[in-house]
């Protein structure tokens, strides 16, 4: 079997802030994160880099609430 499942990513930034908002609807359930990056006001501005930190702050909080599901359907079963 073969299956696409979709993940949102949204980025807003203004000239410092940088905010990635990562949704992602699997089989019923509703997973959300939101990653943030700052740039220095001394850095140069290169908006791809604080993309990529946000992105990947969001995503590592998104990876951790899949695991924690993940693990409660485990123990679910378990329990039986």
């Amino acid at each position: 079997m073969e299956k696409d499942i979709n993940l949102s990513i949204h980025v807003t930034e203004d000239d410092t802030d940088t905010v990635a908002t990562t949704v992602l609807d699997l089989r019923g359930d509703h997973f959300e994160a939101e990653g943030s990056a700052r740039r220095n006001p001394a850095d140069p501005p290169t908006p791809v880099i604080g993309e990529e930190l946000a992105i990947a702050r969001a995503l590592a909080k998104l990876q951790h609430q899949i695991m924690e599901a993940a693990r409660a359907k485990i123990e679910e079963f378990l329990v039986v």
